[in-house]
């Protein structure tokens, strides 16, 4: 064939390519992921509503994944109890966040040398706001460092909390959870009272179990493929220092250990 008439093939194909956009697949209205992968039927039945309120300062990066769980937390409790403010530094001149950063009644949840176990706040002390950094640990680790309002804050932590049931993405260590499980634990304990961990993890559970029947595999943490030299990169100080850490708390369990979300 010639080149002019392969040239003229060429523009015929183009010419029958449909000039309207290929149709999307329905999005399920509340959780915003597709109908066929929406997680919303696991949902509690009524939205849980605390005494007090979740307040994510959630990287940009954070939004675009795909299977992030910070979702699951902001429909599966009541309106307003569940706040979301996105960048990389804050307060970013937003005055509804600065009140919340500046309330003495407001609790950030990161694992600093000041924080105590976040069994120790008093419920009586009145509603509370938690904060939490939603983000990778290098993410997070840069919020809290670029965001000086942070660092006078009361700060918590969880203290020995178990494995994640997010068994799908890789954690750093055995005992880092996401951001939608250190928020339940978190309130489970604030407002003494475990339908949070009963009721708010199933959308978790489902969208696990969704991805497993359809080739994901479960992902071991960062410090299991190290232990077992499975893992290709090199790890840096803080990885470091957690992983000795843990390992200090298997042979003395009465030491306590960060709980570190991803």
């Amino acid at each position: 064939m010639s080149e002019l008439a392969l040239e003229s093939s060429a523009w015929e194909d183009l010419a029958n390519i449909p000039a309207d956009p290929p149709r999307m697949r329905p999005m399920c209205p509340k959780c915003c992921r597709p109908v066929q992968v929406c997680w919303c039927s696991a949902l509690p039945l009524q939205p849980l509503s605390p005494g007090g309120r979740i307040v994510l300062l959630q990287h940009p990066a954070e939004e675009k994944r795909s299977l992030r769980t910070a979702p699951m937390l902001s429909v599966g409790l009541a309106p307003g109890k569940c706040l979301i403010y996105k960048g990389k530094k804050f307060p970013r001149h937003d005055q509804e966040l600065e009140t919340i950063l500046a309330d003495k009644r407001s609790l950030l949840l990161y694992p600093s040398a000041s924080s105590v176990p976040i069994e120790q706040i008093d419920p009586a002390e009145g509603p509370y706001n938690l904060i939490l950094i939603d983000g990778t640990w290098p993410q997070a680790k840069a919020i809290y460092h670029s965001s000086t309002v942070l660092h006078g804050m009361r700060q918590v932590k969880l203290v020995s909390s178990g494995t994640s049931s997010y068994i799908i993405r890789t954690q750093p260590t055995e005992g880092c959870l996401s951001t939608l499980e250190t928020a339940i634990e978190a309130l489970s304990v604030l407002e003494r009272d475990d339908r949070y961990r009963e009721q708010l993890l199933q959308p978790l559970h489902v969208l696990c179990q969704f991805q497993l029947a359809n080739g994901a595999v479960t992902h071991q943490s960062k410090e299991f493929l190290i232990r077992h030299n499975q893992y290709p990169k090199l790890i840096g100080r803080r990885l470091n220092r957690l992983l000795k850490q843990a390992e200090n708390f298997k042979d003395d369990p009465s030491e306590p250990t960060e709980s570190m979300s991803s």
